[in-house]
């Protein structure tokens, strides 16, 4: 029997904003179980829970209610300071704005997660050089963002989120920034990054980034409506 691990287990999580008339439900008592070196993509309309799911799944959030359990460790109710010290050493963050800093260099912008985990300079250097090296950067460590195209800006970013090793690599709207060859360029790395065993999950609106995850996670008015959709199975829902 495959016992495999999981990496994110969501137990009746239920996220409210507001209070009276003004409450909003933004998830409903959503169960989700994404395993150790699965690559999912979460898609659905505009308001539909994704982006609330990706906050409570990368501790940016707490639930309202429910449990969160990240790598077997129930992060629901931990204090700030405990929830940001997950995030530099757990997970690695993927944005459609690269969030670079605009006065350092790409080398510079990818030791950043290393500084806050207490890795000594030397190493910091050396890991965030390969990093860019692997993503064919190689010689564009010494130049700042506005020296770099938006498809090398996110690879920068990307070597940032992977450079402390992450359990989870979580992309929100990765290549919402990005015209179509360069999306099929980032898409391959993070195809890449899967095929090396990390854990990928990808918030999207566009099927034809979802089409090329293993698992589409479907949310509608908060709730997991189907948790497991191949990509044939979307273009039917989408166009059913």
């Amino acid at each position: 029997m495959n016992h495999q691990t999981i990496i994110v287990c969501l137990e009746e999580v239920s996220k409210i904003y507001g209070s009276g008339n003004t409450t909003v439900h933004a998830l409903d008592k959503v169960n989700l179980i994404i395993n150790q070196g699965e690559y999912c993509s979460i898609m659905g309309a505009s308001g539909s829970g994704k982006s609330t799911v990706m906050n409570i799944i990368g501790c940016l959030d707490r639930p309202t209610s429910g449990k969160y359990y990240l790598d077997q460790l129930d992060v629901s109710q931990l204090e700030d300071d405990q929830l940001a010290m997950i995030r530099n050493h757990k997970i690695g963050f993927v944005f459609q704005q690269f969030h670079l800093l605009p006065q350092m260099t790409a080398l510079e912008n990818v030791m950043l997660p290393m500084i806050y985990a207490g890795i000594p300079p030397t190493v910091r250097c050396d890991r965030a050089k390969a990093a860019l090296i692997k993503l064919g950067l190689g010689d564009r460590l010494h130049n700042k963002p506005n020296q770099l195209s938006g498809g090398q800006q996110q690879r920068v970013a990307i070597s940032r989120a992977i450079v402390n090793e992450p359990l989870l690599l979580l992309a929100d709207e990765p290549t919402g920034a990005l015209d179509s060859r360069t999306t099929q360029e980032v898409l391959e790395i993070f195809q890449e990054l899967h095929n090396s065993g990390i854990t990928v999950v990808m918030v999207t609106h566009e099927p034809e980034v979802a089409r090329q995850t293993q698992r589409i996670i479907w949310f509608k008015d908060g709730k997991v409506v189907h948790p497991n959709l191949t990509p044939q199975q979307m273009l039917e829902t989408l166009t059913n």
